[in-house]
């Protein structure tokens, strides 16, 4: 694996029966694993869409093809999650276009969800999609149920139109996580996908990249002739 070879999907690693059986009455969980360059889980669940004000089911059909995130937070009713609701929000516009759709995730249900908007002040105006994963499983497949709370961590997920997650950021409950750097990384990922080049850190639109797909043989080892670190940290 390397920067200049694009973004391809891992290869799934089967068990093998008898490793089950080792574990005896061990839990089995899928948390902490990583999520990039797998293809996004299947998943079917009821949703409400705070744009409409109606109920509606939603699938992994629903994002082929499409660049997407899919964004679990703990509960409805709390604290830091409607705060980071309202901000993916109040970016809406500039998600939409960016063609990425939106898909925000608890295992609360969506009545749950619809009394949630109507009653919380700064989720006034919400348009985004919220899904009820009250079985738990969607959050398990995506390896971010905590399993003895029945809740989900902090789990955010960007997938490209090939349905392979590029990005992923997972936190506790306590600290919300920053939108505009999320747009930021969407925003490279996106140039990245499109031009073939790389970015480095802290990329933004209008800031050099890394023109791999040209110079890959006068780069190796040599990047700090195409790109200095202030202009990195500018």
């Amino acid at each position: 694996m390397g920067c200049a070879n694009g973004v391809k999907p891992r290869k799934k690693i089967q068990k093998q029966e008898n490793d089950i059986s080792n574990l005896k009455n061990e839990e089995v969980t899928t948390m902490g694993s990583t999520m990039v360059r797998q293809e996004m889980p299947e998943f079917t669940m009821d949703a409400y869409d705070a744009k409409t004000g109606h109920y509606k089911t939603v699938s992994h059909e629903d994002y082929k093809g499409k660049w997407s995130v899919i964004c679990f937070y703990p509960a409805d009713f709390t604290f830091v999650c409607p705060t980071e609701i309202a901000a993916m929000n109040a970016h809406y516009d500039e998600f939409q276009k960016m063609n990425v759709e939106i898909l925000a995730v608890s295992v609360d249900s969506k009545f749950s969800h619809k009394r949630f908007v109507e009653t919380e002040p700064i989720l006034k105006g919400l348009k985004l999609t919220m899904g009820a994963d009250a079985n738990q499983e969607v959050s398990r497949a995506f390896g971010v149920l905590v399993e003895e709370e029945g809740v989900a961590l902090r789990g955010r997920f960007l997938f490209n139109p090939d349905g392979i997650c590029v990005a992923q950021e997972v936190q506790a409950d306590s600290v919300g996580r920053n939108v505009n750097e999320f747009i930021r990384q969407i925003q490279a990922w996106q140039h990245a996908s499109k031009s073939g080049e790389v970015c480095p850190a802290g990329w933004r639109p209008g800031k050099k990249t890394l023109p791999v797909n040209t110079d890959v043989e006068k780069m190796t080892g040599r990047v700090g002739d195409y790109i200095t670190l202030e202009e990195i940290l500018s």
